[in-house]
């Protein structure tokens, strides 16, 4: 896993999770000594720019919007599916490997949690759900927890921790296009 190797899906059948506060993202507060992110995005109007924005996010839209390969065992509605983010290029790049923990799929508002995996280079969870409000806005929220678990991403150091937030900023803005039909 990581730089200069390529992950197959098979191989990660059978890792456990990288933390124990497995389906924290789903809670009020975030369990302590993690960072803590949070972004919350009107991405659109109405039901059907949330049902857009739901199946977006289901289908890895976020991720893959944002630069990032996606290989996975199934979509992201259904808990336990494994999925293989990487960014850079295909056999130099770095692998991000995570498994579904938990989903919701209520009438109103849908998403899911996925939990890092060994190779990652951060220990922890992160969400992304879509709400219709009775305002009729589409809110996108994500939230996270992770601290730096590879040697690389804490020899990135100051720079490291600058990642997450950058990559919120561009799961949202995916996921505002999917839901204006983009």
């Amino acid at each position: 896993m990581g730089i200069g190797r390529t992950t197959s899906l098979s191989r990660m059948a059978d890792l456990a999770l990288t933390y124990p506060e497995i389906g924290a993202t789903q809670r009020a507060e975030l369990p302590e000594g993690y960072q803590h992110i949070e972004r919350r995005e009107v991405v659109g109007s109405g039901r059907e720019d949330f049902e857009r924005a739901a199946a977006a996010v289901f289908d890895w839209q976020a991720q893959r919007g944002s630069g990032l390969r996606v290989r996975a065992t199934g979509p992201a509605s259904q808990v336990g599916s494994l999925v293989l983010l990487t960014i850079g290029l295909p056999r130099l790049g770095l692998d991000i490997p995570c498994r579904v923990v938990w989903v919701v799929q209520q009438p109103d508002r849908r998403g899911f949690g996925y939990g890092t995996l060994p190779g990652h280079p951060e220990s922890g969870e992160e969400s992304f759900v879509v709400s219709l409000e009775p305002s009729g806005e589409v809110v996108f929220t994500m939230r996270a927890f992770a601290r730096m678990a590879s040697r690389l991403a804490k020899l990135g150091g100051p720079v490291s921790t600058h990642v997450p937030p950058l990559a919120l900023g561009l799961y949202t803005r995916a996921i505002r296009r999917a839901a204006a039909g983009r």
